[in-house]
This record gives structure tokens, sequence and C-alpha cells, in this order.
């Protein structure tokens, strides 16, 4: 097999012009875009078996699970944001994983005490993050059932069946996973059952190795039959819990017979007035913190200062600080922690925050967002709309590669590691607590133009989600780009706290080695990196043309696929004259 050559993904040298690595697809039925080729496949699949947006985002995500296993299981957690075409409603789903009933604040040992840094969660032992201490109570598949069941044309078994397919006859590996098994091998290895999916022999799987799954096959069809009661409170449940407690780990059959999904209220605000912004409402923080930002950024014409100049990353970095340092003080379980979303999303409050701003860099402290009323790690992502007007932005993760590395014995699931999303430090807003739903960066979103379908996007990367998802709107929005160009346009992240490495600025590409010197002058630290964050993708409607573009980059194994064509026309089903 050939490997990837290495190439610059992108040139920005011309003004905003962004030469992509991977091409967009255009469509006129439907548009899936997911992480894996063949997952999108499985989401056109159900579109050409005459399902919607909804039926073809969950058979991507059931598939992902098998060729994109490192991100997404069954076992793990996630957020929705979707518009209905019938009613026109933009809903979310909260499907995030809660922590065990027996989990407590004290639980793990931090590194360092000290460290006041966000996300940099690590513990002496690492057992938030690696084995059956770091496992929370999952929502995945009990959301997958319910958005087939409410929203969707097809059955359940339908749609699960491209990913038992893929997991039974088997699928080869891409150069990315083979990267990512390598990563962890020495991880993988301590648990017998995944070493023996990803380890064969002993050895790392390489790139162009068969994947079989037969295990995970017969669960994926024992699910199909039994519904989501198989995991929560059935006998794949059974399998589970019994090795928890065998080896030492917290989860419990209550725990997942008193899981609950919570459809909450869409987080909105507006940009530039023509766009409306939907998104995810704490206890993901994604939505709220790009919100935050838009209504920084419209305080100035971004356009004119194009997207390869140090005044605009400049600008973001700073924006980006004051987003983090709010982040830090006040998100947590919405209902642990009282969040001031009214005032982080205001205009007002944008409107005193951008006063800070200035033209040299600054640490920035959180704000006083109470004060104001508005108006109103390793994740995979999948993007879907169809011609009915039907979207679906859905992010769903393991959390860490491979999450805890378990796979329950004779299933072939793996178990998520989401308790590493907790502050292990006691005290905190987003502490360890029995019951408690911790937090997310996650940021499904949808865009509307007037009120109207126009994109949905969403990404990976942990902490570095919502700064690529607000990032990407901008870049449709204000710089005109496709949606391809928009979703591998180079990346600037920083977070602005002292002794974490979020607190240089990373810039991701070579071109802006130009940029450096001048942005030292302004006071960053700057740091250009290979790659910053994880992959994103996305779907624009194109009202003139009335075709659907999809768009996933460079960063992973995303390609989008759609459907055009139709039935046949009327005249194909008459007879001409005799001959």
């Amino acid at each position: 097999m050939n490997h990837r050559p290495e190439v610059q993904p992108m040139d920005v040298r011309q003004s905003n012009t962004i030469a992509t690595f991977k091409n967009e697809v255009v469509a006129s039925k439907g548009v899936v875009a997911a992480n894996h080729p063949l997952a999108s496949l499985a989401g056109v699949e159900m579109l050409a078996r005459g399902g919607n947006a909804f039926d073809a985002a969950v058979a991507s995500l059931f598939a992902l699970t098998v060729v994109e296993p490192m991100m997404v299981s069954m076992f793990g957690a996630g957020f929705f944001v979707y518009r209905d075409a019938e009613s026109g409603e933009i809903e979310t789903l909260d499907n995030y994983a809660v922590a065990p009933k027996a989990a407590t604040e004290d639980m793990y040992t931090p590194v360092d005490v000290r460290q006041p840094g966000q996300g940099l969660f690590e513990t002496v032992d690492c057992s938030n993050m690696v084995g059956r201490r770091a496992v929370a109570t999952p929502g995945n598949l009990k959301a997958w059932e319910h958005v087939v069941e409410e929203y969707g044309e097809l059955s359940f078994e339908e749609v699960i069946s491209p990913a038992v397919m893929l997991a039974r006859k088997g699928y080869r590996a891409s150069e990315y996973l083979a990267y990512v098994v390598g990563l962890m091998e020495s991880d993988i290895a301590s648990f017998p059952e995944t070493a023996a999916a990803f380890l064969p022999g002993g050895r790392a799987i390489s790139a162009g190795d068969a994947v079989v799954m037969p295990d995970y096959a017969e669960t994926l069809e024992e699910v199909a039959e039994k519904g989501s009661g198989h995991l929560y409170g059935g006998r794949l449940g059974r399998a589970v819990v019994d090795d928890m407690a065998e080896n030492g780990g917290l989860l419990a059959m209550k725990d997942l017979l008193d899981y609950k999904l919570i459809p909450r209220k869409p987080i909105k605000g507006t940009y530039r007035d023509r766009f409306e912004i939907c998104s995810m409402p704490p206890g993901s923080s994604g939505g709220t913190h790009i919100i935050q930002m838009l209504n920084m950024l419209e305080h100035f014409d971004v356009a004119a200062m194009g997207f390869a100049s140090v005044e605009y990353v400049h600008l973001y970095a700073e924006v980006l600080k004051i987003a983090f340092a709010d982040r830090q003080m006040y998100m947590g379980d919405p209902s642990r922690v009282e969040v001031p979303v009214e005032g982080l999303t205001s205009k007002e409050y944008a409107a005193e925050r951008v006063k800070e701003i200035g033209d040299t860099a600054a640490m920035r402290s959180p704000g006083r967002p109470s004060l104001y009323r508005g108006d109103s790690g390793n994740t995979t992502h999948v993007s879907a709309m169809d011609s009915e007007g039907n979207m679906v932005a859905a992010t769903q993760t393991l959390n860490g590669f491979f999450g805890s590395k378990v796979m329950a014995p004779g299933t072939g699931m793996l178990l998520n590691n989401c308790m590493a999303l907790f502050d292990p430090r006691p005290g905190r807003a987003n502490s360890v607590a029995g019951g408690k739903r911790m937090l997310s960066s996650m940021s499904p979103t949808i865009v509307l133009r007037r009120g109207e379908p126009f994109m949905c996007l969403g990404g990976t990367g942990g902490i570095r989600i919502f700064p690529e998802v607000c990032r990407a709107i901008v870049n449709v929005v204000d710089f005109g780009m496709s949606i391809q160009q928009a979703v591998e346009a180079p990346l600037v992240w920083t977070m602005g706290i002292p002794g974490t490495p979020g607190e240089k600025l990373h810039l991701e590409s070579q071109y802006y080695e130009k940029m450096l010197g001048p942005l030292r002058s302004r006071g960053h630290d700057p740091l250009i990196l290979p790659k910053i964050g994880g992959n994103m993708n996305g779907v624009l409607w194109d009202s003139e043309t009335k075709l659907i573009h999809g768009g996933a980059c460079w960063r992973a194994d995303g390609s989008p696929a759609g459907l055009s064509g139709g039935p046949s026309h009327p005249n194909a089903r008459k007879r001409g004259p005799p001959v």
C-alpha cells in the first residue's frame, strides 16, 4: 500500500485562497460527511433506501464504531443538534456520559494540585484515563436508537446493517488507524480482548491489514433485534457490569438502568445579522463559547483584515483567551453549577470584553457575565443533510483513543474513559461527583441563513473543538470559503493560561512562519505545529443551485459522500408506438 505523501495541506500565500488537500462532494438528494469513507457510504446507503438525514447520521455512527473504533463506540457519549424539516425546529440531545453513582470527588490523585490548566487533568496512576475506573455511564446507544425511532424513516435493524456487514466481513485498516494503534500499543496490550482485536499475534495492525470483528458483529445483531435495552439492563449490560465488579470498576447495573437522555433547549446567537447559530448548551461548553466569540468578532471587519494576516491571528488569539478564561471559571454540569449562559452569550457582554483587546497580547481574567442578560480528545463527528431540509450535526466520543482500552469480554465493544474529563481536584465546578455529567467542549452546530438551512458542522479534538468550529463559520461567512476550504484551512489555538501548553499561541501550517516576528512583537509566544485539534467536517446548502456541498479535512480519514439522481421519470414508464 502506498503511504500518504508528505505534502503541505494548503497554500494560503495568495490572499484568502485556500488550496485544499481533499475535494468536496456535491449532490442533490443528500450528503453525509463522516470521518471514514465507509461510514459516509453507510449513511448514503440509508438515503438510497429511502431514509433521511437522521437515518444516515446514525448509520454512519454505527459504522464508525467498526472502522474508526479508536474514536467512538456504542458505549460512548456525545451530543446531537438537529433540524427536523417537518417542524423546522432546531433541537438538541444531550447523551453525554455520567459518573457512576459510586464515584467521589477524591477518587483520583492529581499529578500537580497547583496546576491551574483546563483539560490537563492527569492523575498519578492514569486511572482516570486507562482501565475500568475510567469508565462512565454511556449515552450513545440510547441516543442513536431515539434519533432513529423519533425522526428516521427506516427501521433500527436497517440502520445498523452496514456496521454488521463491516464487522463480520472486515475492512482494510487505514494508515491513520494503524498509526493510532501504534501510539496506544502498550496500553492496549494490557487488556487481552482489546489486544486480540488490534494486536493480533502480539503485533500492532498495519495499514492494509484486514480487520474483522466477529464478536462485535454478533453484538450489533443482538442490539438490532433487542434495541438499547440490551445494554441498559439486558445481557450486554450484564457482561459489562460483571467485568467491572471483578476488576475494580465502579459502574453498576443501576447506573445503566437510571441513565436518562436530556433534550435541551439549543443555545442560539446571531452573526453579522444574517446568520443564526444554533449549538449545544451546557453541559457542553462549546456552543456558549462559539456564540461568545462570534459576538466579539463581529465588532471587527475581519474580512478586510484577511485570513492570512497578523491582525486577524492576533485578534482571534485574544478572543480565544477571553473565552477560555470564562470557561475555566463558570462551566460545569448545569444541574450542579449555575452557568451564566445568557450573560456569556449576550451582545452587551461581548461589547464590554472587546474593549480589553489591544494591539498587544495579554493574559485574560474572567469577566462578570452574570451582570448581563442576553436576548434570548478524541472524538468523531458526522454531518448530514438531505434535500428535504433535515440537518444533523452529531459529535460522539469514547473520549481518549480507544477510550479506557477495556473491551467488555465476549462483546467486541470498547468502553469509554469519559471520567478523564472531570477535574480530579475536589471543590471545582467540574470536579467528580456520583451521577454528575462531566464538562465537554463538543460543538455540533447548525447555521441558518435568514431562517433557512445553510450549514451543519462539527469537529474533534477536545478543548480545541469550539475554536475550530467558530473559525470554520468565520471562514465561510467572512472570507467566502467553500465548506471544504473552511474545514481544511490552517488553525490557530491558545488558552492563554500560564503554566500550561495552552499558554503559547499554536499555529498550524508553515505559512505562519512569516508571521512569527510580527506576532512576537505583539507579545505572543508562537509555536508552529503540524496539526492542531482533530478532524472537521461539514455540509452546506447552496440555495441558488439547490445542491448540497460536503467537506472533510485532511487531519484524519474524513470523506464526504452524496446521493444524486432519483427515481425514473414518468416518461420512462410509458410505452412508445410499436416498432
